[in-house]
């Protein structure tokens, strides 16, 4: 496999918002860009954020193979499973985990990284 064959987008000097490469999409950690949002209003933010992302690689929802979640506070694991689960087309459940663990900034309340097909 060579450089050429691996696309990155929204490189910085730290990390890419995803990278391609065989035929899958790896996203980093998808965060709310408006953390004052609630943990409904979080998860939309970062189910768009996948969307968006997944469509620029070719792909989209129903291809997705796994996502890990990271919840700070499993108190709002069923408000975001009921965002997720309206989001997530029928019959297209990825394997899936989530954690809880404390974010890099104390107002995000939710982190997903996907793993697609392309």
């Amino acid at each position: 496999m060579t450089a050429s064959s691996i696309q990155r987008f929204d490189t910085n000097a730290r990390l890419s918002e995803m990278t391609v490469a065989h035929g899958f999409a790896f996203l980093a950690g998808q965060v709310a860009g408006d953390d004052s949002a609630d943990i409904t209003g979080q998860t939309q933010q970062v189910l768009a954020q996948i969307d968006a992302l997944l469509a620029r690689a070719g792909s989209d929802k129903s291809r997705i193979l796994r996502v890990e979640i990271v919840l700070p506070n499993l108190a709002d694991f069923p408000a975001m499973n009921a965002v997720w689960e309206a989001w997530l087309p029928a019959g297209c459940a990825p394997a899936r985990a989530t954690v809880s663990a404390q974010l890099a900034r104390p107002g995000w309340k939710v982190e997903m990284i996907v793993t697609a097909a392309v």
